[in-house]
């Protein structure tokens, strides 16, 4: 692959970039605080395509390639990584398998809005008993004539108080993976509840819940795709998931190297910048070439997606090193810093703390090296 993006994806790149530092940066700090966005900026993300980007127009996307997705997820993590999670999951975690897997009808009652930013969707796999352990889920989904009845819960669902739709998985057969399937069900159907999780360490301005289900009734007409293929379905999702997760982990990274530059040379000690102090530019190295590198394995991963060939280890590995290094990256930004650092005026502190759920959602760091290690050796270490 070309190393470099093409004139229309650094185009794309920049005018995303300056919606979000018009936008978004600027009140970053106070919906930190206030543990919320100001949720008309959802609307005016949809109307500048960001929920579309990989979605064809007709069916109310831009159609744009995943190369320019993960500029765009790049760009959305440095400005605020809250911001990042709402796009990424209605758009990528509900809307592709919409796209994927829905039908004609599915499609046009819930991906084209979507596409628009004008639904919101949530992606309600993780339950309290079972996170990394998926294939074990409690929730059901009994039969009923032509209806489905749900009983459950679900916990850390992004979207989840704000969401129009839910993309549930439940257990409709026997126990392990080949029991689950997966619904669309509206969030206002009876019986759905939902509680919004507060006090969160990072991505304080997204909605995070718990959801219930109780005796929650959807015709079959809402099943996405055949009984017994949610769980494929999920795993499918997740990789791409992953992708995006990489790519606003190397706008963490990104965030912070440019942060530290601007302060330390900037900043003065002993009569002169602390940039050309030696071992401050051993944190700029390090963060310049993290930057490069995650950046690197997100490239490789978009362009086999765009290629149509098989991306699933490479998603593992550009999201195994990306969010690590975002940890790393927010951790030596704040050493860089000093003392201020330490508070909100700056904002490499909401990186620290946006960055850590980021090594495990979606997949631990650990989940990762399992996948990895399986491709290299050929053994499951899984069972």
């Amino acid at each position: 692959m070309d190393l470099r993006p093409t004139p229309e994806q650094e185009s794309f790149r920049d005018v995303t970039r300056a919606f979000l530092e018009r936008e978004v940066v600027p009140f970053r700090r106070d919906w930190d605080r206030a543990e919320s966005i100001d949720t008309s900026l959802i609307g005016r993300l949809g109307e500048q395509g960001f929920f579309g980007v990989t979605i064809p127009e007709e069916l109310g996307g831009v159609g744009f390639d995943y190369v320019t997705y993960a500029l765009m997820m790049e760009e959305l993590g440095r400005a605020d990584s809250s911001v990042r999670g709402i796009v990424s999951v209605s758009s990528g975690l509900v809307g592709k398998p919409v796209l994927e897997h829905g039908t004609p009808e599915q499609q046009e009652e819930w991906l084209r809005p979507i596409a628009r930013g004008e639904k919101l969707g949530c992606f309600g796999l993780t339950e309290p008993g079972t996170g990394s352990d998926a294939g074990s889920l409690t929730t059901r989904a009994a039969r009923d004539g032509d209806d489905y009845v749900i009983d459950g819960a679900k916990i850390f669902i992004t979207n989840g108080t704000w969401a129009d739709v839910c993309l549930v998985f439940a257990r409709t057969g026997g126990p392990g993976p080949k029991g689950i399937s997966a619904f669309l069900v509206p969030t206002d159907t009876p019986g759905f509840e939902r509680r919004e999780i507060k006090g969160k360490l990072g991505l304080r301005g997204q909605a995070t819940a718990e959801l219930s289900f109780q005796g929650v009734r959807v015709p079959a007409s809402a099943r996405l795709g055949e009984e017994g293929q949610g769980f494929k379905i999920a795993m499918s999702t997740l990789d791409k998931g992953r992708l995006g997760i990489a790519a606003s982990c190397v706008g963490i990274v990104q965030g912070c190297l440019e942060a530290v530059v601007e302060y330390t040379t900037q900043r003065e000690q002993f009569g002169r910048p602390i940039a050309g102090f030696q071992l401050v530019q051993e944190i700029i190295a390090d963060l310049s070439v993290d930057a490069d590198a995650a950046r690197l394995l997100v490239w490789r991963c978009a362009d086999l997606v765009d290629r149509g060939e098989p991306f699933g280890v490479a998603a593992s590995k550009a999201k195994y090193f990306a969010s690590e290094a975002a940890v790393r990256a927010s951790n030596q930004a704040i050493q860089a810093f000093g003392g201020y650092g330490y508070v909100d005026e700056y904002p490499v502190q909401k990186y620290l703390r946006d960055a850590r759920v980021m090594t495990l959602y979606e997949g631990t760091s650990q989940v990762q090296k399992l996948l990895i290690g399986r491709a290299e050796t050929g053994i499951n270490a899984f069972t």
